[in-house]
């Protein structure tokens, strides 16, 4: 199997990302929060809600 040669890194530094535009992060916020609503509004499940209830415990 031949696996082929990874390209050297860059000297140059990377450049920084652009900002969204609001309109392409209020589609993403809208879309993010459509595949998540079921989910989010699921009960906690019970193991899970103890290992909660752990975290909120303060530490001896």
């Amino acid at each position: 199997m031949v696996v082929p040669k990874q390209p050297a890194p860059s000297a140059e530094p990377a450049q920084a990302a652009q900002p969204l535009s609001p309109n392409v992060r209020r589609h993403l916020g809208q879309n993010l929060r459509g595949l998540y609503a079921d989910t989010l509004a699921a009960p906690v499940n019970q193991r899970l809600e103890a290992l909660i209830a752990q975290l909120d415990k303060p530490k001896r």
